[in-house]
């Protein structure tokens, strides 16, 4: 069965908005993904840390 793919017509002040709001869009996720890795990385610092100065490696029987 063949199918048909459509695509809305849009004028040129249509256009306009769309690439406006796609910039606006880029934008947002753009900051969004700096803030995420600042935390992650933040947390992965904090969590080194705590590892390094409170944990020890235990050793099992299945690594001798």
């Amino acid at each position: 069965m063949l199918m048909t793919n459509y695509k809305l017509k849009t004028g040129k002040v249509e256009k306009m908005v769309v690439d406006t709001y796609q910039k606006i869009e880029n934008g947002v996720v753009d900051g969004y993904q700096a803030v995420e890795d600042a935390v992650v990385g933040t947390y992965k610092k904090i969590e080194d840390k705590f590892v390094e100065k409170f944990l020890d490696e235990k050793i099992t029987n299945n690594e001798k």
